[in-house]
């Protein structure tokens, strides 16, 4: 297991956030946003320039995470269109910054959510629309999943409560559906609270053939009043969880997986 850091929780600035990396001891950088711009909107110069630094101050890169497709209704959006290949665009930028940081880890977003409901007995069309949403969601992630394989580089995706992933359980639908073993997992338990996928070690061990990166925070969450209290890690819903998760990740020595927090 290696510990990093989400770098724009520390700064703006690169050679900053490499004095602040230095001083903690974390050799691990996870580069979202750099010089006030998310990394996937940062010039291949400005990359070059991070990897000196990097370099120089004996810091890795674990993951390059994008936002493209953030933010974007799969409804309004179809493969080919201006919006759908500015994204793209974008996704690709970051694969040649993670190329130039020397990172094999790319992580993208999931559009914005559509319910997704599996239904039965007329729940599927009257709850769920005929699912429509997954289907098209499957259209629309099957480009980024190609671009992965001929790219070589691992896509990796995060659950997140307001995109088209949500849990552990629909990622793996997603790789099975799709065929694609270079789309990976990018785990924040906290984030899959809001829909009740708590994580046990059942869960955990069904994950592990995918796992790439883990975030952790903790948080209060509840779904009913859609409220959502980030707290200390440890005193909030994770907390008995935790313990169990990073005995085990350490027993199984999970070298290959790097851990923000």
């Amino acid at each position: 297991m290696k510990i990093s850091a989400i770098i724009d929780g520390i700064s703006t600035d690169c050679r900053t956030i490499c004095e602040v990396m230095n001083e903690t001891g974390v050799k691990y950088a996870e580069f979202q946003s750099c010089s006030g711009k998310r990394i996937e909107e940062n010039t291949l110069d400005e990359a070059r320039a991070y990897k000196a630094l990097i370099d120089a101050y004996g810091i890795t890169a674990s993951c390059v995470t994008t936002h493209a497709f953030a933010g974007v209704p799969i409804g309004a959006l179809e493969v080919g269109d201006e919006t759908y290949q500015h994204h793209m665009g974008l996704l690709k930028n970051g694969i040649e910054i993670a190329r130039i940081l020397g990172c094999k880890q790319v992580r993208t977003m999931c559009f914005t959510k559509t319910i997704v409901t599996f239904g039965k007995n007329g729940a599927d069309k009257w709850n769920a629309n005929n699912n429509q949403a997954w289907p098209k969601f499957l259209a629309l992630f099957a480009p980024v999943a190609k671009l992965a394989e001929e790219e070589d580089i691992d896509i990796l995706i995060e659950p997140c409560f307001n995109s088209m992933i949500t849990s552990c359980w629909l990622f793996k639908k997603l790789v099975e559906d799709l065929g694609c073993k270079r789309i990976k997992l990018l785990w924040d338990p906290c984030n899959n609270l809001y829909y009740q996928e708590y994580p046990t070690l059942d869960v955990y061990e069904s994950i592990k053939p995918y796992l790439a990166h883990i975030h952790i925070k903790d948080a209060i969450i509840d779904p009913v009043r859609s409220t959502n209290e980030f707290r200390a890690i440890g005193t909030g819903m994770l907390a008995p969880y935790l313990l169990d998760l990073a005995a085990d990740v350490k027993e199984k020595k999970k070298n290959g997986i790097s851990v923000e927090q």
